[in-house]
């Protein structure tokens, strides 16, 4: 499926924090990912296209982000994220899901499941932001720019201007060289459609605060769902070391599945080792009684 044809089977819910736009593949228990800044659900569309056959693989754009319709006085901070999938998940009638973020979406990701436990069925973590571990350093001057100039001002022609966009995100990838111009303006355009998008981006990362992520520490250490914590190790923003907090606070997770020189992501890189650790850690899930996950 190339990036033109997953985009138009985009859906939208009206949701009290905007209208979600998300993809949605296949049947059966629900899988929901969850993306980070900058990119939207298109991310994971070569994982989703592994899993579809036995999975309902449903990928939404956060706030500020791809086609979703963020109100202006919209909180889009993490734990306003984190508000808006328990309502995505409400409108979608989704009891309970596979939840499977990136990025600052397993920020948005862990403040949601340490809310509502009931809805998580298993976790998985990969490269993200992490209690009060972030933001990373290799972010934080483009923190200050936005703050200072805008967003606008500070992704210029990223959006149009593809070779500049690769030198900019190669840091996130292995191969940057490997993703097409039209998946590059899929990411960027959305979010520099007009004054008020970029607007919205400026607000995104100007709400960025670790006590969100802080907040939500009380309720991981209750999180008894099973919990893969999947981790590159070539990341030059989140080490090592937000993984092993990850693990030693989650009642739920099990050793650290590291993925040697893996860049922040990976699950769109190599989706087929990603696909496989996902299968193993929910193969074991169904195995542990619903009881026993609290």
């Amino acid at each position: 499926m190339n990036v033109a044809t997953f985009l138009e089977r985009r859906r939208y819910v009206e949701t009290p924090s905007g209208r979600i736009a998300y993809v949605e593949m296949g049947e059966g228990p629900v899988v929901l990912f969850v993306h980070g800044v900058f990119l939207n659900g298109l991310l994971w569309r070569p994982v989703m296209e592994e899993l579809a056959g036995e999975y309902r693989c449903i990928a939404l754009d956060i706030l500020c982000h791809g086609a979703t319709e963020t109100p202006a006085d919209q909180d889009v901070s993490f734990a306003g994220n984190a508000r808006m999938l328990e309502e995505f998940c409400a409108a979608l009638g989704i009891a309970r899901c596979h939840l499977v973020a990136n990025d600052s979406g397993g920020g948005i990701a862990q403040i949601f499941a340490a809310n509502h436990p009931a809805r998580i069925e298993s976790l998985v973590l990969t490269n993200c932001d992490v209690h009060d571990m972030w933001p990373p350093e290799a972010i934080k001057p483009t923190k200050q720019a936005i703050a200072e100039l805008g967003f606008a001002a500070v992704a210029g022609d990223l959006a149009e201007d593809v070779e500049a966009a690769r030198e900019v995100f190669a840091v996130g990838f292995e191969d940057v060289g490997a993703l097409s111009p039209d998946e590059f303006k899929a990411y960027l355009r959305p979010l520099v459609a007009s004054p008020a998008r970029a607007e919205l981006m400026t607000r995104f990362f100007a709400s960025m605060n670790p006590a969100d992520t802080v907040a939500a520490q009380d309720g991981l250490r209750k999180l008894t769902a099973p919990t893969l914590i999947a981790w590159g190790t070539g990341d030059v923003f989140f080490g090592l070391d937000c993984a092993q907090w990850l693990q030693d606070t989650i009642p739920g997770a099990g050793p650290v599945a590291e993925i040697p020189g893996a860049k922040l992501f990976f699950p769109r890189e190599r989706p087929d080792e990603f696909v496989a650790l996902l299968r193993r850690h929910w193969n074991g899930a169904a195995s542990i009684p619903s009881a026993a996950r609290g």
